[in-house]
């Protein structure tokens, strides 16, 4: 069944959504990122990691439902690593800020990478483009 194009304002709407979900995002990992680098005590930037973990949440589960192909897509995989690292975080205490440095990283090149290297689909070898997105 063929989707049917979204209104200017259900693009607005959207695009704004996902751009103050993206910022939220940005302020969470920067006062929990501040707190780890900084080695402050965690009760001081405890609300920007909740922050952070629920708007990134938020993002990846609008991602798929969007377009599911974004799990198999080098910026999902890659999300879904990120993940995995923030998971090292309880076994390798230590070794928060490293960790933290290399997700951020990582985030870089997701998010600004060029569309054939985000867009490329492990599974199968090429380039996938998915639905049109709504940027933000």
């Amino acid at each position: 069944m063929a989707r049917k194009e979204l209104t200017e304002k259900q693009f607005m709407i959207q695009r704004f959504s996902k751009t103050a979900l993206r910022a939220l995002h940005i302020l969470g990992i920067t006062g929990a990122g501040g707190g780890i680098l900084l080695h402050v005590p965690q009760e001081q930037w405890l609300v920007y990691w909740i922050m952070a973990m629920s708007t990134g949440a938020a993002m990846m589960a609008w991602e798929i439902v969007r377009d599911w192909r974004w799990l198999i897509q080098l910026k999902g995989v890659l999300t879904l690593l990120k993940l995995g690292m923030l998971g090292l975080f309880i076994p390798f205490a230590a070794y928060k800020p490293e960790l933290l440095i290399a997700i951020v990283l990582l985030s870089v090149v997701v998010s600004h990478g060029p569309a054939g290297l985000r867009h490329f689909s492990v599974i199968h070898g090429r380039r996938l483009d998915g639905r049109k997105e709504v940027k933000g």
